[in-house]
Protein backbone atom coordinates (compact mmCIF):
# COMPACT_ATOMS: atom_id res chain seq x y z
CA UNK A 1 0.00 0.00 0.00
CA UNK A 2 1.26 3.50 -1.00
CA UNK A 3 -0.08 6.69 0.50
CA UNK A 4 0.11 10.25 -0.50
CA UNK A 5 0.46 13.21 2.70
CA UNK A 6 -1.43 16.42 1.91
CA UNK A 7 -0.28 19.79 3.85
CA UNK A 8 -1.80 23.07 3.53
CA UNK A 9 -0.45 26.11 5.59
CA UNK A 10 -2.88 28.59 6.41
CA UNK A 11 -2.77 31.87 8.70
CA UNK A 12 -4.24 30.01 12.07
CA UNK A 13 -3.72 26.31 11.58
CA UNK A 14 -0.93 23.74 9.48
CA UNK A 15 -3.59 21.06 8.27
CA UNK A 16 -2.26 17.73 7.50
CA UNK A 17 -3.89 14.55 5.96
CA UNK A 18 -2.46 11.33 4.65
CA UNK A 19 -4.26 9.44 1.90
CA UNK A 20 -4.19 5.78 1.07
CA UNK A 21 -4.40 4.88 -2.81
CA UNK A 22 -7.49 4.82 -3.01
CA UNK A 23 -7.97 8.56 -1.69
CA UNK A 24 -9.38 7.24 1.82
CA UNK A 25 -9.23 9.84 4.60
CA UNK A 26 -6.41 7.83 7.36
CA UNK A 27 -5.58 10.59 9.52
CA UNK A 28 -6.35 14.70 9.24
CA UNK A 29 -4.60 17.09 11.93
CA UNK A 30 -4.61 20.42 12.54
CA UNK A 31 -1.52 21.50 14.24
CA UNK A 32 -0.91 25.80 15.03
CA UNK A 33 0.96 27.86 12.16
CA UNK A 34 4.61 28.18 13.77
CA UNK A 35 6.36 31.84 13.35
CA UNK A 36 8.54 29.72 11.22
CA UNK A 37 6.48 27.86 9.61
CA UNK A 38 8.75 25.02 9.07
CA UNK A 39 8.22 23.60 12.88
CA UNK A 40 4.35 23.92 12.22
CA UNK A 41 5.32 22.18 8.99
CA UNK A 42 7.07 19.41 10.78
CA UNK A 43 4.49 19.49 14.02
CA UNK A 44 1.46 18.46 11.43
CA UNK A 45 3.26 15.94 9.39
CA UNK A 46 4.64 14.12 13.06
CA UNK A 47 1.05 13.53 14.11
CA UNK A 48 -0.53 13.00 11.05
CA UNK A 49 1.78 9.95 10.32
CA UNK A 50 1.16 9.13 14.28
CA UNK A 51 -2.61 9.06 13.96
CA UNK A 52 -2.77 7.17 11.17
CA UNK A 53 -0.29 4.36 12.15
CA UNK A 54 1.80 3.39 8.89
CA UNK A 55 5.12 3.30 7.96
CA UNK A 56 6.20 6.98 6.57
CA UNK A 57 8.71 5.29 3.96
CA UNK A 58 5.64 4.37 2.23
CA UNK A 59 4.13 7.86 1.65
CA UNK A 60 5.30 8.24 -1.85
CA UNK A 61 3.89 11.87 -3.09
CA UNK A 62 4.02 14.41 -0.31
CA UNK A 63 1.97 17.87 -1.65
CA UNK A 64 2.73 21.10 0.09
CA UNK A 65 -0.19 23.76 -0.57
CA UNK A 66 1.60 27.60 1.81
CA UNK A 67 0.60 31.40 2.09
CA UNK A 68 4.35 31.92 2.55
CA UNK A 69 4.72 34.27 -0.67
CA UNK A 70 1.22 35.74 -0.31
CA UNK A 71 2.29 36.61 3.84
CA UNK A 72 5.97 37.76 2.00
CA UNK A 73 3.91 40.68 -0.24
CA UNK A 74 1.27 41.52 2.19
CA UNK A 75 3.97 41.69 4.84
CA UNK A 76 6.99 43.57 2.57
CA UNK A 77 9.45 40.63 4.71
CA UNK A 78 12.32 38.45 3.08
CA UNK A 79 11.80 39.62 -0.32
CA UNK A 80 14.88 39.08 -2.85
CA UNK A 81 17.09 42.26 -3.88
CA UNK A 82 16.16 42.52 -7.93
CA UNK A 83 17.01 44.07 -10.51
CA UNK A 84 14.34 45.32 -13.31
CA UNK A 85 14.85 45.24 -17.27
CA UNK A 86 11.78 46.75 -19.24
CA UNK A 87 11.96 46.59 -22.89
CA UNK A 88 10.18 49.22 -24.49
CA UNK A 89 11.97 52.41 -25.01
CA UNK A 90 11.18 55.60 -26.27
CA UNK A 91 7.57 54.58 -26.20
CA UNK A 92 6.96 53.57 -22.40
CA UNK A 93 9.18 55.96 -20.93
CA UNK A 94 5.89 58.07 -18.93
CA UNK A 95 5.39 54.99 -16.78
CA UNK A 96 8.49 53.73 -14.82
CA UNK A 97 8.63 50.29 -13.13
CA UNK A 98 6.83 49.73 -10.31
CA UNK A 99 4.92 53.42 -10.32
CA UNK A 100 1.68 52.81 -9.13
CA UNK A 101 3.27 50.60 -5.81
CA UNK A 102 2.52 51.49 -2.30
CA UNK A 103 5.24 52.59 0.21
CA UNK A 104 7.76 49.62 1.40
CA UNK A 105 9.12 48.10 -1.79
CA UNK A 106 11.60 50.54 -2.48
CA UNK A 107 14.84 48.55 -0.85
CA UNK A 108 14.04 45.03 -2.97
CA UNK A 109 15.54 47.09 -6.02
CA UNK A 110 18.94 47.60 -6.64
CA UNK A 111 18.16 48.93 -10.22
CA UNK A 112 15.04 49.63 -12.40
CA UNK A 113 16.19 49.90 -16.21
CA UNK A 114 14.34 51.12 -19.37
CA UNK A 115 15.74 50.56 -22.67
CA UNK A 116 14.86 50.51 -26.33
CA UNK A 117 13.08 47.69 -27.86
CA UNK A 118 9.53 46.30 -27.40
CA UNK A 119 6.53 45.32 -30.19
CA UNK A 120 2.85 47.06 -31.65
CA UNK A 121 -0.09 45.45 -30.72
CA UNK A 122 0.55 43.66 -33.68
CA UNK A 123 4.08 42.61 -33.26
CA UNK A 124 6.11 45.37 -35.40
CA UNK A 125 9.36 46.60 -33.87
CA UNK A 126 8.80 49.66 -31.86
CA UNK A 127 12.77 49.86 -32.12
CA UNK A 128 15.70 47.36 -32.16
CA UNK A 129 16.57 45.69 -28.96
CA UNK A 130 19.40 47.47 -27.58
CA UNK A 131 21.65 44.64 -26.50
CA UNK A 132 24.48 46.96 -25.43
CA UNK A 133 22.13 49.03 -23.13
CA UNK A 134 20.88 45.53 -21.57
CA UNK A 135 24.51 43.98 -21.70
CA UNK A 136 25.86 46.87 -19.37
CA UNK A 137 22.95 46.41 -17.18
CA UNK A 138 23.58 43.26 -16.63
CA UNK A 139 27.13 44.06 -15.42
CA UNK A 140 26.16 46.15 -13.39
CA UNK A 141 23.56 43.93 -11.65
CA UNK A 142 26.54 41.18 -11.56
CA UNK A 143 29.07 43.64 -9.69
CA UNK A 144 25.76 44.08 -7.24
CA UNK A 145 25.96 40.00 -6.57
CA UNK A 146 22.10 40.18 -7.55
CA UNK A 147 20.64 36.83 -8.39
CA UNK A 148 17.10 37.81 -9.61
CA UNK A 149 16.25 39.19 -12.49
CA UNK A 150 13.01 40.46 -13.87
CA UNK A 151 12.84 41.08 -17.29
CA UNK A 152 9.55 42.99 -19.33
CA UNK A 153 8.65 44.05 -22.68
CA UNK A 154 5.78 46.05 -24.38
CA UNK A 155 3.43 43.24 -26.05
CA UNK A 156 5.79 40.46 -24.80
CA UNK A 157 2.33 38.37 -25.37
CA UNK A 158 2.37 38.71 -28.46
CA UNK A 159 5.71 38.65 -29.39
CA UNK A 160 8.43 37.53 -26.61
CA UNK A 161 11.34 37.89 -29.57
CA UNK A 162 12.90 40.24 -27.47
CA UNK A 163 12.45 38.96 -23.65
CA UNK A 164 14.03 35.84 -24.54
CA UNK A 165 17.14 37.51 -26.41
CA UNK A 166 17.91 39.15 -22.90
CA UNK A 167 17.27 36.63 -20.90
CA UNK A 168 20.30 34.71 -22.29
CA UNK A 169 22.49 37.69 -22.86
CA UNK A 170 21.73 38.42 -19.17
CA UNK A 171 23.08 34.02 -18.95
CA UNK A 172 25.45 34.50 -20.58
CA UNK A 173 26.90 37.86 -18.66
CA UNK A 174 25.56 36.73 -15.06
CA UNK A 175 26.10 33.46 -15.33
CA UNK A 176 23.16 30.41 -15.33
CA UNK A 177 22.22 30.42 -11.83
CA UNK A 178 20.76 33.93 -11.97
CA UNK A 179 17.01 33.49 -11.90
CA UNK A 180 15.52 34.98 -14.75
CA UNK A 181 11.38 36.24 -14.95
CA UNK A 182 10.36 36.63 -18.11
CA UNK A 183 6.71 38.76 -17.88
CA UNK A 184 5.12 36.77 -20.53
CA UNK A 185 5.67 33.43 -18.87
CA UNK A 186 3.43 35.20 -15.81
CA UNK A 187 1.05 37.77 -16.86
CA UNK A 188 -1.35 38.78 -19.87
CA UNK A 189 -2.00 41.59 -21.46
CA UNK A 190 -1.54 45.09 -20.08
CA UNK A 191 2.35 46.10 -19.50
CA UNK A 192 1.90 47.57 -15.97
CA UNK A 193 0.05 44.08 -14.25
CA UNK A 194 2.51 41.91 -15.83
CA UNK A 195 6.12 43.55 -15.37
CA UNK A 196 4.21 43.61 -11.70
CA UNK A 197 3.62 40.21 -11.81
CA UNK A 198 7.27 39.82 -13.44
CA UNK A 199 8.97 42.04 -10.23
CA UNK A 200 7.24 40.06 -7.78
CA UNK A 201 8.49 36.63 -9.01
CA UNK A 202 11.78 37.45 -8.93
CA UNK A 203 11.26 38.87 -5.34
CA UNK A 204 9.90 35.93 -4.35
CA UNK A 205 13.20 33.77 -5.05
CA UNK A 206 14.61 33.60 -1.76
CA UNK A 207 11.08 33.00 0.19
CA UNK A 208 10.74 29.91 -3.03
CA UNK A 209 13.91 28.61 -1.86
CA UNK A 210 13.37 28.54 2.08
CA UNK A 211 9.52 27.00 1.96
CA UNK A 212 10.59 24.50 -0.53
CA UNK A 213 14.14 23.16 1.31
CA UNK A 214 11.87 23.81 4.49
CA UNK A 215 8.92 21.26 3.75
CA UNK A 216 11.54 18.61 1.78
CA UNK A 217 13.74 18.97 5.35
CA UNK A 218 10.75 18.09 7.36
CA UNK A 219 9.48 15.33 5.47
CA UNK A 220 12.88 13.78 5.61
CA UNK A 221 13.38 14.54 9.49
CA UNK A 222 9.88 12.24 9.66
CA UNK A 223 11.32 9.87 8.16
CA UNK A 224 9.67 10.27 4.72
CA UNK A 225 12.47 9.45 2.64
CA UNK A 226 10.28 7.73 -0.76
CA UNK A 227 8.14 10.59 -1.55
CA UNK A 228 8.30 12.71 -4.54
CA UNK A 229 7.16 16.47 -3.09
CA UNK A 230 5.01 19.01 -5.26
CA UNK A 231 3.62 22.47 -4.48
CA UNK A 232 0.32 23.34 -5.12
CA UNK A 233 -0.72 25.71 -7.44
CA UNK A 234 -3.64 28.66 -7.38
CA UNK A 235 -5.11 26.68 -10.92
CA UNK A 236 -5.49 23.46 -8.57
CA UNK A 237 -2.94 21.54 -10.30
CA UNK A 238 0.68 20.59 -8.76
CA UNK A 239 4.54 21.46 -10.03
CA UNK A 240 7.74 20.02 -8.70
CA UNK A 241 9.96 21.54 -6.53
CA UNK A 242 11.96 23.44 -9.39
CA UNK A 243 9.07 24.90 -11.09
CA UNK A 244 8.09 25.99 -7.89
CA UNK A 245 11.69 28.02 -7.34
CA UNK A 246 11.24 29.48 -10.80
CA UNK A 247 7.45 30.42 -10.51
CA UNK A 248 6.77 31.45 -7.07
CA UNK A 249 3.86 33.44 -7.56
CA UNK A 250 1.79 30.77 -9.11
CA UNK A 251 1.29 29.40 -5.47
CA UNK A 252 0.09 32.97 -4.54
CA UNK A 253 -3.64 32.16 -3.74
CA UNK A 254 -3.52 28.33 -3.17
CA UNK A 255 -4.88 28.15 -0.01
CA UNK A 256 -8.51 29.05 -1.29
CA UNK A 257 -8.11 26.89 -4.21
CA UNK A 258 -6.69 23.90 -2.80
CA UNK A 259 -10.07 24.12 -0.63
CA UNK A 260 -11.93 24.63 -3.54
CA UNK A 261 -10.36 21.48 -4.91
CA UNK A 262 -10.81 19.69 -2.03
CA UNK A 263 -15.07 20.74 -1.01
CA UNK A 264 -15.29 18.93 -4.98
CA UNK A 265 -13.33 15.85 -4.07
CA UNK A 266 -15.22 15.45 -0.94
CA UNK A 267 -18.79 16.19 -2.32
CA UNK A 268 -18.02 14.48 -5.43
CA UNK A 269 -19.48 17.65 -6.83
CA UNK A 270 -17.81 19.17 -10.44
CA UNK A 271 -19.84 22.27 -10.40
CA UNK A 272 -21.03 23.76 -7.07
CA UNK A 273 -20.39 27.41 -4.82
CA UNK A 274 -17.48 26.68 -2.07
CA UNK A 275 -17.40 28.70 0.93
CA UNK A 276 -14.49 27.85 3.20
CA UNK A 277 -14.93 29.70 6.78
CA UNK A 278 -11.93 29.92 8.74
CA UNK A 279 -11.38 31.92 12.01
CA UNK A 280 -11.40 35.39 10.46
CA UNK A 281 -12.58 35.24 7.03
CA UNK A 282 -14.54 33.67 4.62
CA UNK A 283 -13.50 32.92 1.44
CA UNK A 284 -16.32 32.53 -1.51
CA UNK A 285 -15.22 31.00 -4.65
CA UNK A 286 -16.69 27.79 -7.59
CA UNK A 287 -15.45 24.98 -8.50
CA UNK A 288 -16.08 24.87 -12.18
CA UNK A 289 -15.48 21.43 -14.13
CA UNK A 290 -13.59 20.15 -11.31
CA UNK A 291 -11.08 23.31 -10.95
CA UNK A 292 -11.66 26.41 -10.09
CA UNK A 293 -13.63 29.12 -12.27
CA UNK A 294 -10.12 31.77 -13.00
CA UNK A 295 -10.64 35.18 -11.86
CA UNK A 296 -11.39 37.55 -15.24
CA UNK A 297 -9.96 41.18 -14.12
CA UNK A 298 -6.70 42.19 -12.63
CA UNK A 299 -6.28 41.13 -8.86
CA UNK A 300 -4.64 43.48 -6.49
CA UNK A 301 -2.18 41.76 -4.22
CA UNK A 302 -0.56 43.24 -1.47
CA UNK A 303 -2.02 46.81 -2.88
CA UNK A 304 -0.12 45.91 -6.09
CA UNK A 305 -1.96 45.15 -9.47
CA UNK A 306 -1.54 42.05 -11.22
CA UNK A 307 -2.97 40.29 -14.27
CA UNK A 308 -1.78 36.42 -14.03
CA UNK A 309 -4.19 34.00 -13.42
CA UNK A 310 -6.07 33.73 -9.81
CA UNK A 311 -8.92 31.81 -8.58
CA UNK A 312 -11.81 34.19 -8.66
CA UNK A 313 -12.90 34.33 -5.03
CA UNK A 314 -14.47 36.75 -2.53
CA UNK A 315 -13.08 37.25 0.99
CA UNK A 316 -15.29 38.37 3.44
CA UNK A 317 -14.71 39.67 7.05
CA UNK A 318 -16.90 36.25 8.58
CA UNK A 319 -15.17 33.62 10.57
CA UNK A 320 -15.48 31.49 13.50
CA UNK A 321 -13.50 33.59 15.94
CA UNK A 322 -15.80 36.67 14.73
CA UNK A 323 -16.59 39.40 17.34
CA UNK A 324 -20.06 39.55 18.15
CA UNK A 325 -21.19 42.74 19.45
CA UNK A 326 -24.95 44.20 20.84
CA UNK A 327 -25.14 47.71 20.42
CA UNK A 328 -27.44 50.19 22.53
CA UNK A 329 -30.33 50.19 20.26
CA UNK A 330 -30.29 46.69 20.09
CA UNK A 331 -28.56 45.91 17.05
CA UNK A 332 -26.09 43.33 16.60
CA UNK A 333 -22.72 43.21 14.62
CA UNK A 334 -20.98 40.13 13.45
CA UNK A 335 -17.22 40.89 12.65
CA UNK A 336 -15.22 42.11 10.92
CA UNK A 337 -12.83 41.54 13.56
CA UNK A 338 -11.98 38.65 15.34
CA UNK A 339 -9.92 36.43 17.91
CA UNK A 340 -8.45 34.40 15.42
CA UNK A 341 -5.76 32.06 16.57
CA UNK A 342 -6.96 33.02 20.28
CA UNK A 343 -10.42 31.57 20.07
CA UNK A 344 -9.44 28.40 22.08
CA UNK A 345 -8.72 31.28 25.11
CA UNK A 346 -10.89 34.26 24.21
CA UNK A 347 -14.41 32.71 23.22
CA UNK A 348 -16.78 32.35 25.92
CA UNK A 349 -16.92 28.71 25.22
CA UNK A 350 -13.35 28.15 26.03
CA UNK A 351 -13.62 30.14 29.31
CA UNK A 352 -13.52 33.11 27.27
CA UNK A 353 -15.37 36.78 27.82
CA UNK A 354 -15.52 37.72 24.26
CA UNK A 355 -18.66 36.54 22.42
CA UNK A 356 -17.81 34.72 19.11
CA UNK A 357 -19.87 33.53 16.02
CA UNK A 358 -18.72 29.85 17.72
CA UNK A 359 -20.28 31.21 20.91
CA UNK A 360 -23.70 31.73 18.76
CA UNK A 361 -23.59 28.38 17.33
CA UNK A 362 -23.08 26.45 20.85
CA UNK A 363 -26.09 28.79 22.09
CA UNK A 364 -28.64 27.98 18.92
CA UNK A 365 -27.47 23.85 19.12
CA UNK A 366 -26.03 24.45 15.85
CA UNK A 367 -22.26 23.14 16.76
CA UNK A 368 -20.99 21.26 19.86
CA UNK A 369 -18.06 22.63 20.90
CA UNK A 370 -16.08 23.70 24.18
CA UNK A 371 -18.23 23.91 27.42
CA UNK A 372 -21.87 24.91 26.30
CA UNK A 373 -22.57 25.96 29.72
CA UNK A 374 -20.62 28.83 29.26
CA UNK A 375 -22.84 30.38 26.71
CA UNK A 376 -26.14 29.52 27.77
CA UNK A 377 -26.32 33.24 29.62
CA UNK A 378 -26.37 34.74 25.86
CA UNK A 379 -29.75 35.93 25.21
CA UNK A 380 -31.63 33.72 22.69
CA UNK A 381 -33.20 36.86 21.13
CA UNK A 382 -29.18 38.28 20.71
CA UNK A 383 -28.28 34.41 19.42
CA UNK A 384 -30.92 34.94 17.05
CA UNK A 385 -30.26 38.40 15.40
CA UNK A 386 -26.27 37.26 15.41
CA UNK A 387 -27.02 34.36 13.22
CA UNK A 388 -29.13 36.45 11.45
CA UNK A 389 -26.04 38.82 10.37
CA UNK A 390 -24.07 35.73 9.78
CA UNK A 391 -26.55 34.54 7.10
CA UNK A 392 -27.26 37.34 5.62
CA UNK A 393 -22.91 37.97 4.78
CA UNK A 394 -23.25 34.41 4.00
CA UNK A 395 -25.99 35.03 1.06
CA UNK A 396 -24.18 38.18 -0.03
CA UNK A 397 -20.99 36.37 -0.85
CA UNK A 398 -23.26 33.64 -2.77
CA UNK A 399 -24.64 36.30 -4.72
CA UNK A 400 -21.74 37.89 -5.68
CA UNK A 401 -19.94 34.64 -7.09
CA UNK A 402 -23.32 33.89 -8.67
CA UNK A 403 -23.51 34.34 -12.55
CA UNK A 404 -27.34 34.25 -12.95
CA UNK A 405 -30.17 34.18 -10.28
CA UNK A 406 -30.66 30.30 -10.48
CA UNK A 407 -29.66 28.41 -6.89
CA UNK A 408 -27.04 26.35 -6.81
CA UNK A 409 -25.21 23.73 -4.73
CA UNK A 410 -23.14 25.50 -2.02
CA UNK A 411 -20.09 23.66 0.17
CA UNK A 412 -19.52 24.49 3.26
CA UNK A 413 -15.70 23.72 4.42
CA UNK A 414 -13.62 25.08 6.84
CA UNK A 415 -12.96 24.38 10.80
CA UNK A 416 -14.90 27.46 10.66
CA UNK A 417 -18.26 26.54 8.86
CA UNK A 418 -19.90 25.43 12.12
CA UNK A 419 -21.27 28.67 11.98
CA UNK A 420 -23.61 28.36 9.04
CA UNK A 421 -26.65 27.18 9.01
CA UNK A 422 -27.77 24.30 6.32
CA UNK A 423 -30.56 26.73 4.81
CA UNK A 424 -29.13 29.61 2.62
CA UNK A 425 -31.52 31.65 0.18
CA UNK A 426 -30.03 31.37 -3.60
CA UNK A 427 -28.37 28.03 -2.50
CA UNK A 428 -30.26 24.64 -3.71
CA UNK A 429 -28.59 22.15 -1.84
CA UNK A 430 -26.38 23.30 1.25
CA UNK A 431 -24.04 19.99 1.67
CA UNK A 432 -20.93 19.82 4.59
CA UNK A 433 -18.89 16.88 3.46
CA UNK A 434 -17.12 14.95 6.26
CA UNK A 435 -13.63 15.84 6.95
CA UNK A 436 -14.67 19.41 5.90
CA UNK A 437 -12.57 20.98 8.34
CA UNK A 438 -9.24 19.75 5.88
CA UNK A 439 -10.89 20.38 2.53
CA UNK A 440 -7.36 22.29 1.99
CA UNK A 441 -4.99 19.77 2.83
CA UNK A 442 -7.37 16.96 1.20
CA UNK A 443 -7.58 18.94 -1.79
CA UNK A 444 -3.78 19.48 -2.07
CA UNK A 445 -3.49 15.65 -1.88
CA UNK A 446 -5.67 14.69 -4.64
CA UNK A 447 -4.63 17.93 -7.13
CA UNK A 448 -3.68 17.38 -10.50
CA UNK A 449 -0.57 17.73 -12.28
CA UNK A 450 -0.67 19.21 -15.42
CA UNK A 451 1.17 19.62 -18.35
CA UNK A 452 1.10 23.04 -21.28
CA UNK A 453 2.12 22.95 -24.60
CA UNK A 454 2.66 26.17 -26.83
CA UNK A 455 3.02 26.36 -30.72
CA UNK A 456 2.96 28.72 -33.89
CA UNK A 457 1.30 26.97 -36.43
CA UNK A 458 0.25 27.96 -39.95
CA UNK A 459 -3.60 27.29 -40.76
CA UNK A 460 -2.57 27.35 -44.19
CA UNK A 461 -0.24 24.38 -43.88
CA UNK A 462 -1.81 22.70 -41.60
CA UNK A 463 -6.10 23.11 -41.00
CA UNK A 464 -6.95 24.51 -37.50
CA UNK A 465 -8.35 21.56 -35.98
CA UNK A 466 -5.55 19.37 -36.85
CA UNK A 467 -3.27 21.99 -35.79
CA UNK A 468 -5.17 22.81 -32.20
CA UNK A 469 -5.15 18.64 -31.52
CA UNK A 470 -1.57 18.67 -32.38
CA UNK A 471 -0.76 20.91 -29.50
CA UNK A 472 -3.56 19.50 -27.46
CA UNK A 473 -1.79 15.73 -27.72
CA UNK A 474 1.71 17.44 -27.04
CA UNK A 475 -0.13 19.46 -23.58
CA UNK A 476 -1.60 15.43 -22.94
CA UNK A 477 2.21 14.18 -23.59
CA UNK A 478 3.72 17.21 -21.04
CA UNK A 479 1.08 16.02 -18.43
CA UNK A 480 2.07 12.61 -18.74
CA UNK A 481 5.87 13.03 -18.74
CA UNK A 482 5.56 15.12 -15.34
CA UNK A 483 3.82 12.42 -13.44
CA UNK A 484 0.26 11.93 -14.54
CA UNK A 485 -1.74 8.83 -15.12
CA UNK A 486 -1.95 8.05 -18.60
CA UNK A 487 -5.38 7.15 -18.44
CA UNK A 488 -6.75 10.00 -16.53
CA UNK A 489 -5.45 13.29 -18.50
CA UNK A 490 -7.75 15.92 -20.53
CA UNK A 491 -7.68 18.73 -21.55
CA UNK A 492 -8.71 21.31 -19.53
CA UNK A 493 -7.75 24.64 -21.59
CA UNK A 494 -7.22 25.71 -25.02
CA UNK A 495 -7.43 28.60 -26.91
CA UNK A 496 -5.70 29.98 -30.12
CA UNK A 497 -4.37 34.10 -31.06
CA UNK A 498 -3.76 34.90 -34.89
CA UNK A 499 -0.58 37.08 -35.53
CA UNK A 500 -0.70 39.34 -37.79
CA UNK A 501 2.83 39.82 -37.97
CA UNK A 502 3.62 36.54 -39.17
CA UNK A 503 3.39 35.41 -42.88
CA UNK A 504 0.22 33.25 -44.37
CA UNK A 505 -2.20 32.48 -41.07
CA UNK A 506 -0.30 31.80 -38.63
CA UNK A 507 -1.89 31.32 -35.20
CA UNK A 508 -0.45 30.81 -31.42
CA UNK A 509 -1.92 28.18 -29.84
CA UNK A 510 -1.60 26.85 -26.50
CA UNK A 511 -3.43 23.72 -24.37
CA UNK A 512 -3.30 22.62 -21.03
CA UNK A 513 -3.51 19.34 -20.06
CA UNK A 514 -3.85 17.74 -16.24
CA UNK A 515 -4.35 14.27 -14.75
CA UNK A 516 -4.19 12.39 -11.61
CA UNK A 517 -0.63 11.59 -10.37
CA UNK A 518 0.11 8.25 -11.32
CA UNK A 519 0.05 6.09 -7.66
Amino acid sequence: MKYRLGVDVGGTNTDAVILDENRNVLASIKYPTSEDVRSGITGAIHNAVKASGIDPARIHQAMLGTTQCTNAIVERKHLTKIGILRIGAPASLGIPPMTDWPSGFEDMVEEACMIRGGYEYNGKEIAPFDRNAAAAFFTRMKAAHIQSIAISCVFATVRDDHEKEAEKLCHEIMGDDVHVTLSSQIGSMGLIERENAAILNAALYDVAKRFTQGFLDSLQQEGITNAKAYLSQNDGTLMDIDQARKYPILTVACGPTNSIRGAGYLSSLTNALVLDVGGTTTDAGVIQNGFPRESGIAVTIGGIRTNFRMPDVVSIGLGGGSIVRTKDDGTVTVGPDSVGWQITTRAMVFGGSTMTATDIAVRLGMADIGKKELVKDIPEDTARKAMAVIKAKAEDAIDDMKISSDPVDVILVGGGSIILPQTLNGARNVIKPECFGCANAIGAAISKVAGTCEKLMDYDKTPREQAIGIVKEEARENAIKAGADPDTVEIVEAEDVPLQYYPGNTCRIKAKAAGDLTD
